[in-house]
């Protein structure tokens, strides 16, 4: 009985002040299904007859567009798509036709990969020895560059490519072993290669180890036996010439005495 009666006179207090916050709302000009920013801070609040009611929340819809990352430019760039493909070059008949052919036998509606067959035959040109040269080193480094360029354009839109990124890296070791070998046989044509491909050539790293103590008392240890070894060959060498000297003055010797 007694919690009914707190009860009551709870609900009749709230009521009262909901009475008064209403109140206050009209006496200060405010709309009556509204609370000024004065009153209240935070989300926005309706004064509802002997109640609040919250507004429902705003939905961003204007948003800023998100900005595209601008990548390198790419090997393909240069290429004028007015340029005739690869396989019409040659033809003297596509030269003199109307635009509508040469525009469907140009580069602006040319696939990837005949944009990039063309870049590739490009680069041959400037490294190759003669016109029907195709398998020289010079050749092949010059195919490699081109494929190699090309993942890295791929993988700048799509990082996540694993297969392409295994084949680029495999791509790249091939090139630097043939540009080593090169370089040991030929230095100016791997200077020449470098310079019309725009290759940055770089060493490979030395050889670094951490130095633990356990292989610093290893690499001590076989100091010394290196060392004892080189001294006993060394006392062998020694012992074979005397050897040698005592055998030479004894043939000496022999033969002297058969002379008398």
């Amino acid at each position: 009985m007694f919690a009914n009666m707190a009860l009551r006179n709870v609900l009749k207090s709230s009521a009262g002040v909901l009475r008064e916050s209403g109140a206050l709302c009209s006496a200060l000009s405010v709309k009556p299904w509204t609370c000024g920013s004065t009153l209240l801070s935070g989300p926005r609040v309706s004064c509802v007859a002997g109640g609040f009611a919250v507004s429902p929340p705003v939905r961003h819809y204007a948003r800023a567009a998100k900005k595209k990352k601008t990548g390198s430019d790419s090997q393909l760039s240069d290429l004028p798509p007015t340029m005739l493909k690869m396989d019409y070059t040659a033809v003297p008949l596509a030269q003199t036709t109307d635009d509508l052919v040469k525009r469907l036998l140009s580069l602006e509606l040319a696939s990837h990969s005949e944009k990039l067959e063309l870049k590739r035959e490009q680069l041959i040109s400037k490294v190759q020895r003669d016109e029907n040269d195709r398998s020289s080193v010079e050749v092949q480094v010059a195919i490699l560059t081109a494929r190699i360029r090309n993942y890295q354009e791929h993988l700048q839109k799509h990082h996540k490519d694993k297969a392409n990124k295994r084949r680029m890296l495999m791509a790249i070791d091939r090139r630097k072993k043939i540009l080593k070998n090169l370089r040991l046989v030929r230095y100016d044509a791997f200077e020449k290669v470098c310079e019309q491909l725009g290759i940055t050539y770089t060493f490979p790293p030395e050889y670094y180890r951490r130095a633990t103590h356990r292989w610093l008392a290893k690499k001590a240890f076989c100091i010394k036996v290196f060392n004892e070894v080189q001294k006993q060959k060394a006392e062998q060498r020694l012992k074979m010439k005397q050897d040698l000297a005592l055998t030479d003055t004894e043939a000496a010797k022999t033969k002297a005495v058969e002379a008398q």
